[in-house]
């Protein structure tokens, strides 16, 4: 019964998303409730969803006050050298600004945090893309694959959980792993390349000039059209709003009051430090940035009102952020305490026919992509994982290699409605999460079978 009733809560919550019938802080609270209650939970459903809220509480901390820091940074005017240099570089023509995302995402990755890197490239290069016409969509899509794919370095977590909840080191995991990691940016290059190419024939590559770059930067309108000789405001974004909800309107304004050229070395200098501190892991994340945060505030606005105003300003993306986090929480608790997780872990392990054991680790590759997407890392890695590890053994494989097998479906994990950071991609951009999941979760889905199949091509995965 707990088996039916999860995959049937998953079903009921993936419809209502993707066909846009409820907001994801309505669907993730009220179907995991409903069915919660159907499980027999009762009064204990309380209990249950308080222990969700508290593993995530430090999450929601997190995001609360990152985008509270980088929006100051915003603010202050740190990145406006990052962007001008961007435009210089992408010019106008959208190919080059979808691959620059791409690499740019890529390249913020390696501090191991999505949420940092999806705030960092949502700032520099969403207002481009709003003034060029390109799809906000196209932004989510690829800064999302780019963050996934990285996700498997040991210090982005799965691979620090998988090695974890199987006593093995996590350098044995990830350094024989790391030609499928390139296969899969490979991968994400072409996928963006594509879209690129897509957003170039919708909108035409426009003729650069100089005043183009600036209206982009600043705010203003530019040239637009397939053959550039024609003036006018741009054409509006499609797929997502971005000017809604969002703390990045006009904030490259090159005349905002904000404006602090005088600490702009300050500045960047607390930055490079807050995330050297984050990749050696010498404080919790959250604690990081609520003390970032707070001296931001500090030395930017000395005045208590300003100080104020600054937190007001980006009050909108807080909310929205910090309330589907603490939703998910909802979901999290109620799989975990009804014992949904549990028994679909069993379930699936008993219809796996005994033919198919030298396969488990293939196996496990491909079932990562659906249940890291449905259910926490914590609950794949240190719940699943171990299961099937066990019985993997039986079959001559070994630990490790079910481990590399494991973190593979990241890709498709990160694109999953319980990942924060996600959450807070398509909100700073302005796009619906259903938007953002019809065309990223196949294109998610072949970056995975890719880095499964490098893999085990080379070894590093056993087939048979």
């Amino acid at each position: 019964m707990l088996v039916i009733l999860g995959f049937l809560m998953v079903a009921v919550f993936m419809y209502l998303i993707l066909t846009k019938r409820a907001t994801p802080v309505v669907a993730l609270t009220l179907v995991p409730v409903a069915f919660g209650l159907m499980a027999g939970a009762g009064l204990g459903i309380g209990d249950m969803i308080t222990d969700g809220i508290k593993s995530l509480a430090p999450t929601a901390a997190l995001l609360f006050f990152a985008i509270i820091f980088f929006g100051i940074m915003i603010d202050v005017g740190l990145f406006d050298p990052l962007v001008k240099g961007i435009l210089r570089l992408v010019r106008n023509d959208p190919m080059k600004l979808v691959v620059g995302t791409a690499v740019l995402a890529m390249v913020v990755s390696l501090d191991g945090d999505g949420s940092t890197t999806f705030i960092i490239v949502t700032s520099a290069l969403l207002p481009l893309y709003l003034k060029l016409g390109v799809s906000p969509v196209i932004l989510t899509v690829v800064a999302g694959l780019s963050n996934a794919t990285m996700n498997i370095i040991p210090w982005g977590g799965p691979t620090v959980r998988a090695a974890s909840a199987l006593g093995i080191s996590p350098s044995d995991v990830f350094v024989p792993m790391v030609p499928s990691l390139i296969a899969g940016l490979i991968i994400v290059l072409l996928f963006s390349i594509h879209l690129g190419i897509m957003e170039r024939r919708r909108l035409g590559k426009l003729v650069y000039e100089p005043e183009l770059v600036h209206a982009a930067a600043s705010g203003g309108t530019g040239r637009t059209g397939g053959t550039g000789k024609h003036d006018g405001p741009t054409p509006p974004a499609t797929g997502g709003s971005g000017e809604s909800g969002s703390f990045m309107d006009g904030g490259l304004d090159p005349e905002r009051d904000t404006l602090r050229p005088k600490l702009l070395w300050f500045n960047a200098a607390l930055t490079v430090v807050l995330l050297v501190v984050l990749v050696m892991d010498i404080l919790p994340i959250p604690v990081l940035f609520m003390i970032a945060a707070s001296i931001a505030l500090t030395v930017n606005f000395p005045r208590v009102k300003d100080q104020g105003e600054a937190i007001a300003r980006h009050s909108s993306s807080i909310v929205s952020v910090v309330a589907m986090v603490l939703a998910a929480a909802v979901l999290t608790g109620v799989f975990q305490g009804t014992g949904m997780v549990e028994a679909m872990a069993s379930w699936l392990m008993n219809v796996i026919p005994d033919a198919l054991g030298p396969f488990l680790a293939v196996i496990t590759g491909v079932l990562s992509m659906p249940l890291t997407f449905f259910m926490t890392n914590d609950a794949f890695y240190f719940g699943v994982l171990p299961v099937l590890t066990e019985t993997a053994a039986q079959y001559g494989i070994e630990p490790v290699e079910m481990a590399r097998a494991s973190i593979t479906g990241q890709a498709v994990h990160m694109q999953s409605p319980l990942v924060p950071a996600i959450l807070l991609l398509v909100t700073l951009a302005g796009v619906s999460l259903a938007d953002h999941h019809k065309k990223v979760l196949w294109r998610a889905a072949v970056v995975s079978l890719t880095m499964l199949v490098v893999g085990v091509a080379l070894g590093q995965i056993p087939f048979g």
